[in-house]
């Protein structure tokens, strides 16, 4: 799988890539050589850390789904259990009394 960049994105890390370059190495880097630099880096240590962001977004859902059942769940059948023996329903014709 080839990872693709938007022309604006490869523009600014094409830059990023020269200020680095030029920063901490000896020379002025062209941008030929940043973007030879960065193409190569797409390929080769791209993959590995796009498999390792798939990795932690799979984990990331099996922790939030691994207790679903016992998140989402609600007691049925309580409209009539709610408070019992304490007037706990009410009558639609109370509530509209003025």
């Amino acid at each position: 799988m080839e990872i693709k960049l938007t022309k604006d994105v490869e523009q600014r890390l094409i830059a990023s890539v020269q200020r680095y370059l030029a920063e901490n190495f000896e020379g002025d880097s062209g941008e030929l050589k940043a973007s030879l630099f960065l193409r190569f880096c797409l390929e080769e240590i791209g993959p590995s850390i796009y498999h390792q962001a798939i990795a932690d977004a799979q984990t990331y859902f099996q922790e939030r789904t691994a207790d679903l059942e016992n998140v989402c769940f609600v007691e049925e059948g309580k409209y009539w259990t709610k408070g019992a023996g304490r007037g706990a329903h009410v009558s639609r014709r109370s509530l509209f009394k003025r």
